[in-house]
């Protein structure tokens, strides 16, 4: 069985650095046999990747492309911890907000942008717990925030 940095490669991904905090938070924190990781944005190269609510400003399709990006980022984040994937045993919890219109109701779909990348790298480990949340807005005009709960062997 492959570790789940060689699923990255076979995917052709590489995780980006650690997005440096907006404030005054660190990315990840270890607590015992779980990592929690901050809010995670669509942040490539230090620029988001796209911006504003989704189902006015941006489509779904896009907001589910900001949400395997935040993933991308949180995996980073875990690793700025952990050293290695290969030590998470777990995916356990999701949590993605999306900076939606008063109308857009397809937070789950767009939140399967990370739950998807997440099962692709970890298989079977990486089902997880999840909530999709709609929120008025996101640091940044972000249309898309992660946050990820895994869990160490």
């Amino acid at each position: 069985m492959s570790t789940p940095e060689q699923r990255l490669a076979e995917l052709g991904i590489e995780l980006p650095d650690v997005v440096a905090p907006l404030a005054s938070y660190v990315p990840a924190v270890r607590s015992g046999s779980y990592v929690y990781t901050s809010g995670q944005l669509p942040l490539v190269d230090g620029k988001l990747q796209a911006t504003g609510k989704v189902g006015s400003d941006i489509d779904a399709e896009t907001a589910h492309d900001s949400a395997r990006t935040c993933a991308l980022n949180a995996l980073a984040a875990v690793r700025s911890v952990t050293g290695d994937l290969s030590a998470v045993t777990r995916v356990v919890k999701v949590v993605g907000y999306v900076a939606s219109s008063p109308d857009f109701t397809g937070q789950p779909a767009v939140v399967n942008g990370a739950s998807d990348l997440l099962g692709q790298v970890f298989g079977d480990a990486g089902t997880h717990a999840r909530s999709a949340v709609g929120v008025a807005s996101l640091p940044l005009d972000a249309p898309v925030e992660l946050e990820l709960i895994v869990e160490l062997g």
